[in-house]
């Protein structure tokens, strides 16, 4: 949303009409990428601080340390903030700038995924294990081999192959990996490397893991999403293509790949026969959110579906410090998710 409709903003009005409130308020919480595991949910999620770093196009002002496990018995109950389970200063090959994380469970250990910029200033992603969901996670002491870019997202598929989704464009850097090396030239500009508006759209990646979940097992393909006509989405389809915010689940036999559009800040997604893709756009998930920022994952948790997200109305609009959020989704006959508008009559609040 645009800076001058955030300064018009009653947030005390907001936060009446939003249709959820925020989980934790003793922290500033993003991201939240959420499990069910035994039976319980645990969402593992950015953790906002303000460290005085400037606003740029950058992302240099997201400027997280570590990470906190969130738990709740269920969607509708309260939720726990376990303390910090990670910080970059435990993390050998990391500088800073723990951004959105994912985790999963094999044979009762845990994984944690999460990407950092190592001391080179180049995001990868980095492996941390724990026996526990909560944590706390011992990180790996180097990265994913041939990890790039940042929101990595790990799905496990029925027959117990584990894939994960990652990309991120601006300060995520994926449009730097074009060629298969980080291009490091025009450093300061978040859009340099960027194909032209008429050009396909850059793509999120997925890769299969080995079986101990540390390394890929193939070279990262792209996530393409095409148009009603079959074709490839394009770069200056900006309501609908690929920005960040990677995530993977399945319905009814069809996977569901959805992400979201940044600078225009929507959630949307997109269906497949299989988790490689091509992927079918259908629509959006989410309509934009308080803060320029939108991120999500969804769960299945006792037969019904809930998409978790954040906003910043507790910071009053503050891009960076934001806080998680859950509501419930529905589909339709047809397998579609109906749109959620994240306020009531949010017309009349500006």
């Amino acid at each position: 949303m645009p800076e001058d409709d955030i300064q018009h903003i009653n947030f005390d009005e907001l936060n009446k009409k939003a249709i959820s409130q925020a989980l934790i308020t003793n922290i500033f919480t993003a991201d939240p990428s959420a499990h069910v595991f035994n039976g319980k949910i645990y969402i593992y999620p950015s953790h906002d601080v303000d460290a005085g770093e400037a606003f740029d196009d950058l992302g240099s002002h997201f400027a997280m340390e570590d990470y906190h496990v969130i738990s709740m018995d269920s969607p509708i109950s309260d939720a726990k903030d376990n303390g910090i389970a990670l910080h970059v200063s435990d993390v050998p090959w990391a500088e800073k700038q723990m951004w959105a994380p994912d985790a999963n469970e094999k044979n009762g250990t845990y994984y944690l995924f999460f990407p950092a910029k190592d001391h080179d200033g180049i995001f990868r992603i980095g492996v941390a294990i724990s026996d526990s969901p909560t944590g706390p996670f011992k990180a790996e002491p180097e990265a994913i081999k041939e990890s790039f870019s940042i929101d990595p997202a790990v799905f496990k598929d029925e027959d117990g192959s584990y894939y994960m989704y990652f990309g991120g464009i601006w300060g995520g850097q994926l449009q730097r990996w074009q060629t298969g090396t980080f291009n490091a030239s025009q450093p300061e500009s978040p859009t340099a490397h960027l194909p032209n508006d008429d050009k396909p759209a850059l793509c999120a990646k997925i890769a299969k893991l080995t079986s101990d979940l540390l390394q890929f097992i193939e070279a990262p393909k792209d996530v393409v999403i095409t148009d009603e006509n079959g074709k490839a989405l394009l770069q200056g389809d900006n309501d609908r293509r690929f920005f960040e915010a990677s995530w993977m689940h399945k319905y009814n036999n069809k996977y569901y790949f959805s992400y979201s559009t940044g600078d225009t800040h929507f959630i949307c997604y997109a269906i497949a026969d299989n988790p490689y893709g091509p992927f079918s756009y259908a629509g959006r998930i989410l309509n934009p959110v308080i803060g320029w920022t939108s991120h999500h994952s969804i769960v299945e948790f006792n037969g019904d579906w809930y998409l978790f997200y954040h906003d910043s109305s507790l910071s009053k609009g503050v891009t960076h410090l934001r806080s998680i959020k859950v509501d419930k989704i529905d589909y339709d006959e047809n397998g579609l998710i109906k749109t959620i508008n994240p306020y009531n009559d949010l017309e009349v609040l500006l």
